[in-house]
């Protein structure tokens, strides 16, 4: 009887071992994707922020010489 257990006890623990490495597989993985897609919009951004300063001013001097 106390043998099953320790047995059972073995076979849980494998099986937690294994659930435990697929969940830090998933958790990387979906941490990677967010870092991915945060940098997919905020570089963007950033470069939103130059570049519409300098169309604007390009865009206002051709209007200026008219």
């Amino acid at each position: 009887m106390e043998q099953e257990l320790i047995d059972k006890f073995d076979s849980l623990e494998k099986k937690l071992d294994s659930v435990f490495r697929s969940v830090e597989k998933t958790r990387k993985y979906f941490q990677w994707t967010l870092i991915i897609t945060a940098v997919m919009v905020v570089l963007p951004l950033i470069g939103l922020l130059f570049a519409i300063p300098s169309y604007l001013s390009t865009l206002s001097s051709l209007g200026a010489g008219i």
